[in-house]
């Protein structure tokens, strides 16, 4: 093959896309559609909970396009991370909507099936074996902390994907993988050089938010060539520029040029772009660099309590002047009220503070109102929900000096004021698995799905 087309209809399974430039994508003949289904974004929550974090009906709207599209024109589509987080229970609960658009179509398909699940005694020999080490940001792993985790993944790479493209397949549901693999890996399959086409990918899975105006809902179509690839729009609303794929480039990058995956890193130091028209750019020059060692990043999430929240403003300029006064009275009643249990208590002030919290280089309230978000997280929900009733109750009345009123200090815009908001979780793994096969971990499974309605 000497060229290769790759259709990314959305940065994220669930978040949309006009028909009308999906349309597009597929009159130029794609020779698959892939999209990335997940994210680390939002938080360790719906790894922990093994939900998804994209509404079910706007995934099943998304798919509801695509497998038709793909069946019809004879093409693979590859879904990376499917359900959101690419566990076990995220992925079944991708394929069950999968399952009812067949249904409904009266259509058949042939589904591979990535597992991306990581068990704990496997991971805890890893560990004990030296094979596991942190990324720079996080602690050292422990065994407490594999064992506390409800579900763990392994990010894998382009390779159990090829595995699952080596036999016929229609549709391929991945469990957590590397975002770019899921566009990257046909072409690679196909023998195209793997630094452009992770770099197509990179660009590809986050949809047109690499167009200007950027949006995460809408197509993207990549074509790859020997020696370089093109990126083009399909609404006539955006253009693409080189200053706008190269920006994109850095996108959730910690370093300029290299960009870390499974099994080596992008060098993007010799990369060119250059505009082919208003709404394609070309880029050349980008290069994968194998590691040493094959390594995956292993994700894995834990409970840690229950989370109560009350959300309320402050318009008054001297409860303004005061908030930390305030703040630390609160602290001290409920420590004094609540001393003898395990709870954690923090103040968000947007308009102070409330994005970068002790990062924050501006330390002065500068608007004539801030908003307050009390947060509240302690070992059962009734427990938080005392808590933040007390905290809440106690800030609305403290008295600090200069106050003029003994009526309320804060605002609240609901009632009920408290709201449970459920378990919390954390990051329990997030961390560098060395391995020596980059396809032992991710067995691929083969089942038909879908038939007469």
């Amino acid at each position: 093959m000497n060229e290769i087309r790759v259709l990314a209809p959305t940065a994220i399974l669930g978040y949309g896309f006009p028909r009308e430039s999906f349309e597009r994508g597929m009159a130029a003949s794609p020779h698959v559609i892939a999209v990335d289904g997940g994210s680390t974004d939002p938080g360790p929550a719906y790894l922990g909970a093994g939900t998804s974090f994209v509404d079910r009906d706007s995934v099943r709207r998304d798919l509801a396009l695509i497998v038709p599209a793909g069946l019809g024109s004879g093409i693979p589509i590859i879904i990376g991370t499917a359900g959101g987080s690419g566990a076990r229970p995220h992925v079944e609960w991708c394929l069950d909507i999968i399952s009812e658009i067949l249904a409904h179509e009266g259509r058949e398909a042939r589904v591979a099936v990535i597992w991306a699940d990581v068990s704990k005694k496997l991971l805890a020999e890893a560990l004990r074996a030296g094979q596991v080490r942190p990324l720079e940001f996080v602690p050292e792993l422990t065994p407490e902390a594999i064992d506390d985790s409800s579900h763990i993944v392994a990010q894998f790479g382009v390779e159990p994907i090829i595995s699952a493209l080596s036999k016929p397949v229609d549709i391929v549901v991945a469990g957590r993988c590397y975002d770019p693999a899921a566009f990257a890996a046909l072409p690679i399959r196909e023998g195209f050089d793997p630094g452009l086409a992770l770099h197509l990918g990179k660009i590809l899975e986050c949809g047109a938010i690499a167009a200007t105006p950027g949006s995460g809902r809408d197509c993207l179509l990549g074509r790859l060539y020997k020696d370089f690839f093109v990126v083009e729009t399909l609404n006539p609303e955006r253009r693409l520029t080189e200053a706008s794929v190269a920006a994109h480039t850095l996108y959730e990058k910690p370093h300029p040029y290299l960009l870390s995956g499974p099994g080596g890193h992008l060098d993007l130091s010799e990369s060119r772009y250059q505009q082919t028209s208003p709404s394609s750019v070309e880029v050349r020059g980008s290069r994968f660099v194998p590691e040493d060692r094959y390594s995956v990043k292993v994700e894995g999430a834990r409970q840690v309590g229950y989370r109560t929240i009350a959300i309320c403003g402050v318009r008054d300029p001297i409860t303004i002047q005061h908030l930390d006064v305030l703040y630390d009275g609160v602290r001290a009643a409920v420590g004094d009220n609540f001393g003898d249990r395990s709870f954690h208590l923090q103040f968000r002030t947007y308009g102070k503070d409330g994005v970068m919290g002790p990062l924050e280089p501006e330390a002065d309230v500068t608007g004539h109102e801030v908003g307050i978000v009390l947060d509240v997280v302690a070992p059962m929900q009734d427990e938080a929900n005392t808590i933040c009733g007390f905290a809440r109750s106690t800030a609305l009345h403290y008295g600090f000096p200069g106050r003029v009123t003994t009526a309320g200090n804060l605002a609240f815009p609901f009632s009920p004021s408290d709201l449970p908001v459920g378990p919390v979780y954390e990051f329990s793994v997030y961390h560098l698995l060395e391995v020596d096969d980059p396809l032992a971990l991710f067995p691929v499974e083969r089942m038909t799905l879908g038939g007469a309605p």
